[in-house]
C-alpha cells in the first residue's frame, strides 16, 4: 500500500505528463472497444442473414452427401427411418428450437416459352420458417397470403427476371428421379424471392409434398435437415454432442450413417467472418503496441528526470525491489486509469451509435441497421491487455532505476 500511495502521488507530481499519456492509453482502448463492437455486429449481422434465412445453424445429412452437393444427388437422400432416428435425438436436445426437413433436387424450369435449369427444395413451409425465420422477409413486394400451399412455388428473382415470370404466373417443373424416368408438373409462382451470393441464387421452394410427387419418391425421404438453436453460441456444444450420438451410428454396411456441419462449412461466408476476426486481432495488437510505446517512452523519461530522486532512496537503504515495485506500480495505475476512462467513453459512444441506427447493405440486403454492442469479455480482454502492455513497458525503465549506483545517481545534474 506504501508503494501504491508513492506511485499515484508521483503521477500526481507529473500532472501533464500524467495526463498525457492517460489519454493516449485512453484513445487505444475507445479505438479497440468501438471497433471490436462494430465489427462484431457487423458479423452477427452477417452470419444471422445466411443462417435465419437458408442455412440454418446446424444440417444433418446422409454420409457422404456433402462431398457430392453440386450434384444434389438422389441417391445420397435419407430414409424415412434415418429420418425417424434424427428426429429422436433432436428432441433429447433443449437448445434445438426447430428443425426443418427438406429435399434437394435438380429441375428444368420453363415458362412455356423458355427454359432454363433450378434448384429445388422442397419444405413443410411451417417448419422451414420456424427453422430459417427471415426467409419470408427475403420476398420481394407484397407477401402472400399464404406461405408456399401445395402446388405453387416460390422462385429465385434470378430465375424471374431471366424468364420474365412474376407471381400468379403458371410454369411446369421437369424432374428426373433416381431410376432415370422423367416427370413434370404444373406449378403456380407464389412469390420472387430475393437472391443472395452464392449457390443459394438460384434455390427455389415448393412444398415437400409436391417434390416427393415431382421426384416419385417414398413419403419419408428427405436430402438434409436444417436445425435451428435457441442460442448461436451454443452451436459448437450442439455439434459435439450430436457427433457423439448421430456421428456414431452405423449404416448396414458398419459404415458412418450420417455427418454434421455447422453453417461455416457449407458457405463461403464463413471466410468473411474468419476475416473479420483476423483485422480484430491486428487492430488490438497494433492499439496494444501504442500503449506500450507510450507507457514506456513516459517512464524512460521518469527515470531520467528522477535520477537523483532514485540515488537519495538508494542511499537511504532502499532496496533496489522496492524501487523496481514502485516504477511497475505506476505502469500499472497508467494502465488501469487509461483502461476505465477508455471503457467509460467507449460505453457511452457504444449507446450513441446505437440510438444513431446507422444503416448498410450487404449483398442484396439493404437497409441493415447497425447495432454495436460490448460484450464483458470484450472489455475485459481490451483492459486486460491494455495493462498488461503498461506493466511490461515498466520493466526496463524500472530494471534501469533500480540499478542506478547511489553515489552516481546523487552527482547528477
Amino acid at each position: 500500500m506504501k508503494t501504491l500511495k508513492i506511485a499515484l502521488r508521483n503521477l500526481l507530481r507529473y500532472q501533464r505528463r500524467t495526463l498525457l499519456t492517460t489519454l493516449l492509453i485512453t484513445l487505444g482502448v475507445v479505438a479497440m472497444l468501438l471497433f471490436v463492437s462494430a465489427a462484431g455486429s457487423f458479423k452477427s449481422m452477417m452470419v444471422g442473414q445466411i443462417t435465419d434465412s437458408m442455412l440454418g445453424h446446424l444440417q444433418i445429412h446422409k454420409k457422404g452427401y456433402v462431398s457430392s452437393i453440386d450434384s444434389l444427388p438422389l441417391t445420397m437422400n435419407m430414409k424415412a427411418k434415418m429420418v425417424e432416428k434424427v428426429e429422436q435425438e433432436l428432441e433429447q436436445i433443449e437448445s434445438v428450437s426447430a428443425w426443418s426437413p427438406r429435399l434437394k433436387f435438380g429441375a428444368m424450369f420453363s415458362n412455356f416459352k423458355e427454359t432454363t435449369s433450378i434448384r429445388l427444395n422442397g419444405i413443410l413451409p411451417d417448419k422451414e420458417i420456424a427453422a430459417c425465420p427471415d426467409l419470408p422477409k427475403r420476398i420481394l413486394g407484397d407477401q402472400p397470403e399464404t406461405f408456399l400451399p401445395e402446388g405453387s412455388i416460390i422462385l429465385p428473382e434470378l430465375i424471374a427476371k431471366g424468364l420474365k415470370v412474376k407471381a400468379g404466373d403458371s410454369i411446369v417443373l421437369v424432374a428426373t428421379n433416381r431410376d432415370g424416368s422423367v416427370n413434370g408438373m404444373n406449378f403456380t409462382v407464389n412469390a420472387i424471392l430475393e437472391g443472395l451470393s452464392g449457390p443459394g441464387g438460384r434455390d427455389g421452394y415448393i412444398h415437400l409434398k409436391d417434390a416427393q410427387q415431382l421426384l416419385r419418391t417414398d413419403s419419408g425421404e428427405i436430402s438434409e435437415i436444417a436445425l435451428r438453436l435457441d442460442n448461436p453460441d451454443k452451436e459448437k456444444a450442439v455439434l459435439q454432442q450430436l457427433q457423439k450420438t448421430l456421428g456414431k451410428m452405423q449404416n448396414q454396411q458398419g459404415k458412418p450413417a450420417f455427418e454434421i456441419h455447422s453453417w461455416e462449412k457449407l458457405s463461403p461466408f464463413a471466410n468473411i467472418a474468419n476475416m473479420i476476426d483476423l483485422m480484430t486481432l491486428f487492430i488490438k495488437i497494433m492499439l496494444a503496441a501504442i500503449v506500450l510505446i507510450s507507457v514506456m517512452n513516459v517512464m524512460v523519461m521518469a527515470v531520467y528526470e528522477r535520477v537523483r530522486e532514485i540515488g537519495t532512496l538508494a542511499a537511504m537503504g532502499t532496496q533496489p525491489r522496492t524501487i523496481l515495485g514502485l516504477f511497475i506500480t505506476e505502469g500499472f495505475l497508467l494502465g488501469v486509469l487509461g483502461s476505465i476512462i477508455g471503457v467509460a467513453i467507449s460505453l457511452l459512444l457504444t449507446v450513441i451509435l446505437q440510438y444513431a441506427e446507422i444503416t448498410f447493405n450487404f449483398g442484396r440486403q439493404s437497409g441493415l441497421v447497425l447495432e454495436p454492442h460490448l460484450q464483458l469479455a470484450d472489455v475485459l480482454f481490451a483492459s486486460a491487455i491494455v495493462i498488461m502492455a503498461a506493466v511490461l513497458a515498466s520493466l526496463q525503465p524500472a530494471w534501469k532505476a533500480a540499478q542506478l549506483n547511489p553515489v552516481d545517481a546523487l552527482r547528477a545534474n
